[in-house]
């Protein structure tokens, strides 16, 4: 925070909250040692950290919160995910309406409450804290899944408990505390804005984790007796072979209910351990997204709306796994998806259905690569044309072509980085 050493200072001698002499020697002692003074007279135990953070809040005319004395809610601790409320060092404590209050270490930290804001779509009240106040709270966001599944497990032991083909698997899967731990598994996906779901089987337990903005985070630890009836349940959902345990499997489901409309699209892999099975989340709900709401603005706005209104040209949106290029073309061709226009895709799988888009799904098996799909497409008359993932060398020099005569080419590329 921008409070100088001497802004400090004043604010001591006038409220008369510390005797002049030790606060004008330890202001020269800051000076000297090129340190802040708060940080050296909490370190000298004249005043504690909540008092510093208090007298912060008087002289930036911040309201100050004490975490550790406030009751926050599951549903409004959840706005923010973990894996950020850990990396930016904010906290959501309150919501009205379309106001939501954090509490932040570094509450004059803008770029951060801008991309709260984005990601949210409430009005951000910014308060102080302190960092006991956010370590605090950070422990209640494992509490809270670790008490949902300790519940469950605990109340149904005996229930959730399965060996290999002893029950009807169909049957494992509708019991009723492997559903309980599916669904929960599901709401903090969605909760946290994951875009994936990895449960992950080992010897002895089996291991839940979200990827969020690109990142793999550790979500939860299940005991091993789970598993089965966790892939039975999953694979009725997916519509996949409940006794197929020997070859990968893919399936999708959806969910929809409280506002929001998700699919899932599954993936089952046989691992030494039993079945990995990864979801990918595709929020339905999220068709109405600008390119604003996403964190465009300014001149990459101005850029990317002047880029895509050319009628021929390449457009391609790079970046890691769960990163968002896929929305961000899908919201593209939502801008441009008009009564006027032929808009052709090949995709692999095809994530979002979409009105008068044609979408190709291709199949290698049969020999509907990316590049053969492509080659046909260019015969429908396409005016816009997207595909979901330049792969391969072919699939890159179609996809030129088509943009150097007359189309407009939306894609992706898998990168690093931005």
């Amino acid at each position: 925070m921008r409070i100088e050493n001497k802004q400090l200072k004043d604010f001591l001698l006038d409220s008369n909250l510390l005797d002049v002499k030790i606060v004008e020697e330890n202001f020269k002692l800051a000076s000297d040692s090129n340190q802040k003074l708060g940080d050296l007279l909490v370190e000298k135990n004249l005043i504690n950290e909540i008092e510093l953070k208090k007298l912060y809040s008087y002289i930036l005319g911040i309201p100050f919160v004490n975490l550790e004395k406030e009751t926050i809610t599951s549903d409004i601790l959840q706005i923010i995910p973990e894996p950020i409320a850990k990396k930016y060092g904010i906290i959501a404590f309150e919501k009205k309406g379309n106001e939501l209050k954090v509490a932040m270490k570094n509450p004059e930290d803008l770029q951060t409450i801008d991309f709260i804001r984005k990601k949210t779509g409430l009005k951000i009240i910014p308060c102080l804290t302190n960092e006991e106040s956010i370590k605090f709270i950070l422990k209640q966001y494992e509490k809270s899944l670790k008490a949902e599944f300790g519940d469950i497990i605990n109340k149904n032991s005996d229930d959730v408990s399965v060996e290999s083909n002893s029950q009807d698997l169909e049957k494992i899967a509708q019991d009723l505390p492997i559903i309980r731990i599916v669904d929960t598994l599901l709401k903090h996906a969605i909760l946290q804005s994951a875009s994936d779901i990895h449960i992950e089987p080992g010897e002895k337990e089996v291991r839940v984790r979200y990827r969020i903005d690109g990142v793999l985070h550790d979500a939860m630890t299940l005991p091993k007796q789970v598993l089965e009836g966790l892939v039975a349940r999953i694979k009725v959902l997916s519509n996949l072979k409940l006794d197929e345990h020997r070859l990968p499997q893919d399936g999708r489901f959806k969910i929809e209910k409280e506002g929001y409309k998700i699919s899932f699209r599954v993936s089952m892999l046989p691992v030494f351990e039993g079945e990995k099975i990864v979801m990918r989340l595709l929020d339905e709900t999220s068709k109405g997204l600008t390119l604003e709401k996403m964190g465009l603005n300014g001149n990459a706005l101005e850029a990317v709306h002047r880029h895509i209104k050319r009628p021929n040209g390449m457009v391609l949106v790079t970046g890691p796994t769960g990163s968002g290029k896929t929305t961000t073309l899908y919201t593209i061709m939502d801008i441009l998806n008009t009564t006027e226009v032929n808009i052709s895709t090949v995709e692999d799988p095809v994530e979002y259905r979409m009105p008068r888009v044609n979408q190709t799904q291709t199949n290698a098996k049969i020999g509907m690569t990316f590049a053969a799909a492509l080659r046909s497409l260019l015969r429908q008359d396409p005016d816009i044309i997207m595909v979901g993932e330049i792969r391969d060398g072919e699939t890159m020099q179609i996809a030129v072509e088509a943009a150097m005569t007359g189309h407009l080419v939306l894609s992706t590329l898998h990168t690093n980085s931005a």
